[in-house]
Parts: C-alpha cells; structure tokens; sequence
C-alpha cells in the first residue's frame, strides 16, 4: 500500500469510528442501563485497528519496543502495517482462563 493509498484508507477509517463512537455515544446517552457485549468485534474492526495503529505510532509509545520487541517503525520496514494488522486480527479472542489479572485489577 503507497502513501497516497494508506492516508485516504485512514481518512475512511478515521470517519468510519467517528460514526460508530458517535452511534455507540447515542445510545448510551439514550439508554443508561444499556449493556454493550460484543465489543470485541469493534476491537478488531479494520477501521479500528488502523486508527489504533496510527495512533500509538504518532505518539511518544511508537518509539518503544512492545513486548514482542518490535517498535514500529520495525514493523513498518519489516512485513508492513497492512500485514501486521491483518495478523493481529487473526487473534482469537481470549477465554477468560486465559486472561491474567495484573496487579490493581480486580
């Protein structure tokens, strides 16, 4: 994917989450007890894991290695951003044995 390319899929992305948040915005409002459970699907969403990438890449994070030890710029001159959010989407939801709690959660 060319420059030119990736700029007006994150144009569409960027408008395409605003739309969503602004529905999921409504009905909360319109609904306080409203419950959102599959959200997950929203996680993985194309739109949401480009905006998502551009910006942890645009901020102070995109420098730093993950826990995986890849920064972004590596990943960007390694397999592209293209392929890495398509392997990220790939990942099957975890079960909630799987799920570790980290200090402070409850």
């Amino acid at each position: 994917m060319n420059t030119d390319e990736l700029e007006w899929a994150l144009m569409k992305a960027e408008r395409r989450v605003l739309e969503i948040q602004t529905k999921l915005h409504r009905w909360a409002t319109d609904d306080s007890h409203r419950r959102f459970d599959d959200l997950f699907n929203l996680v993985v969403d194309p739109a949401f894991m480009l905006v998502a990438w551009d910006r942890v890449r645009g901020n102070k994070g995109g420098r730093t290695a993950g826990v995986d030890g890849r920064t972004a710029r590596s990943i960007e001159a390694g397999q592209g951003v293209e392929a890495f959010l398509d392997g990220a989407r790939g990942v099957e939801r975890p079960s909630r044995r799987a799920r570790r709690l980290r200090p402070g959660d409850s």
